[in-house]
C-alpha cells in the first residue's frame, strides 16, 4: 500500500509541482502537507500506512494567505472532508481527485478583493461564500451576554451535520448578523459524528480568529461536555 502513495505523490507533484504534496517535517510517518496551487491554502492530511484500504483524513489548515478572508481556511477544510467523505472507496487513491475538486471550486473563490475601508474584516452581506448555498438558515440557541473589562462575550450554537453545513453557518451568521460580523473575535469549534460506507467517521476542528489558543480551548470544553453534531461560535 505504501507503493500506492508514493506513486500518488510522485505523479501529483510532477503535474503540480515537487512540493505540492510532501511530508510533514517532524511531524507523525503518516503526516503530509498538501499545498492547493495558486489558493493559497495548505491542508494537513494524515495518510495511513493502509491507504488506500483505508481512508485517508484532512486534519487541519496548515496555513493560509495573508490576503485570505475570515473563514477560508475553515472553508477549504470543511469541502475536502465533505469531498473525501462521499468519494472514498477502499483500494482506490483519491488524493489527485481531491486536489483537481479543491482547484475547481475555489475558483470562485476571490482571494485578492480588497478589503472595504469601513468594513475591515470583510464581514458584509455581500460576504456570503458564492461556493456554500444557505438552503435553511441555521436555528441559533443564543447564550447570555457576558460583559469582562469592557469586552462583550456572546455565545451562539446550532446543530450541524457535515463539515460543509458548518461552514455554511458560520458564512451565512458572519454575513446577516450585525453584531457577530462586527465583532473583534469570531472563535468556533464544532464536532461531528456520521457514518461512511457503514463505518463512523468524526471531525472535529475549530478557529481563533486572532484570540491566542481560544478556539482549542472551546473544542476541548465540546470533548469534555462529549458534545456531537454542534458548532459554537
Amino acid at each position: 500500500m505504501i507503493k500506492d502513495t508514493e506513486n500518488e505523490i510522485e505523479v501529483i507533484n510532477s503535474i503540480y509541482g515537487e512540493h505540492t504534496l510532501k511530508k510533514a517535517e517532524g511531524g507523525a510517518p503518516e503526516s503530509y502537507l498538501l499545498a492547493i496551487p495558486q489558493k493559497d491554502v495548505t491542508l494537513c492530511l494524515s495518510i495511513p500506512s493502509q491507504y488506500p484500504d483505508i481512508a485517508l483524513q484532512v486534519t487541519a489548515v496548515d496555513s493560509v494567505g495573508p490576503a485570505s478572508p475570515t473563514g477560508y481556511g475553515t472553508y477549504v477544510l470543511g469541502i475536502a472532508r465533505d469531498f473525501l467523505a462521499k468519494i472514498f472507496t477502499p483500494g482506490q487513491v483519491c488524493i489527485f481527485d481531491l486536489l483537481q475538486d479543491l482547484e475547481q471550486r475555489l475558483d470562485g473563490y476571490d482571494t485578492d478583493d480588497e478589503e472595504d475601508e469601513t468594513n475591515p474584516r470583510g464581514n458584509s452581506s455581500d460576504a456570503i461564500d458564492p461556493l456554500v448555498e444557505i438552503t435553511k438558515p441555521p436555528q441559533w440557541t443564543v447564550s447570555t451576554a457576558v460583559t469582562e473589562k469592557k469586552s462583550v462575550f456572546l455565545a451562539r450554537a446550532c446543530t450541524v451535520q457535515s463539515t460543509s453545513e458548518a461552514q455554511a453557518a458560520i458564512t451565512h451568521l458572519l454575513s446577516t448578523d450585525k453584531r457577530a460580523g462586527k465583532a473583534t473575535h469570531n472563535i468556533n469549534a464544532y464536532r461531528i459524528r456520521s457514518l461512511v460506507n457503514g463505518n463512523e467517521v468524526v471531525y472535529q476542528d475549530c478557529d481563533d480568529d486572532g484570540e491566542d489558543a481560544a478556539g482549542g480551548r472551546l473544542l476541548k470544553l465540546l470533548q469534555i461536555m462529549d458534545v456531537w453534531n454542534v458548532l459554537v461560535v
